[in-house]
């Protein structure tokens, strides 16, 4: 085996023959992670130093981090200022109807403006009436 902790693999890739700590495997692994800001900062600054020292690690850091500026600045799409307003609405309007203490708006026991439908309530049939079913039924 080459270098303590660099796998033979990428012994020869990487600049930093000896180096102590992340080696190439560790830090390629965890790329995402890093550019993702997803790791501690403790491991954060490892794979900075390994990435600091290898070429070929470094090199695949800037690459991914480039595409990721190019695919942001290409795959914009713009969500309709119509579509927007009525996402905020909505959201609004059910904010409003579960905001603790307050009891239904007008609008929430307003008659519909549909007609009448022919389903009855569960346990009655269309046209009974009030007296017609029996209370607990």
């Amino acid at each position: 085996m080459g270098a303590e902790g660099v796998t033979p693999k990428l012994a020869g890739q990487c600049g930093a023959d000896g180096l102590e700590g992340v080696d190439c495997d560790e830090a390629i692994h965890e790329l995402y992670h890093y550019l993702d800001g997803e790791l501690t900062e403790e491991r954060r600054t490892e794979i900075t130093v390994h990435l600091d020292r290898c070429g070929h690690c470094g090199g695949a850091a800037d690459f991914e981090a480039e595409l990721r500026l190019v695919i942001a600045s290409r795959c914009r799409d713009r969500v309709p200022d119509a579509l927007l307003q009525r996402i905020a609405d909505a959201i609004h309007e059910e904010s409003r109807r579960h905001s603790p203490g307050r009891g239904p708006s007008p609008s929430d026991t307003a008659p519909s403006d549909t007609a009448p439908s022919d389903t009855a309530p569960s346990g009655t049939a269309p046209g009974d009436t009030a007296s017609d079913v029996a209370p607990g039924r």
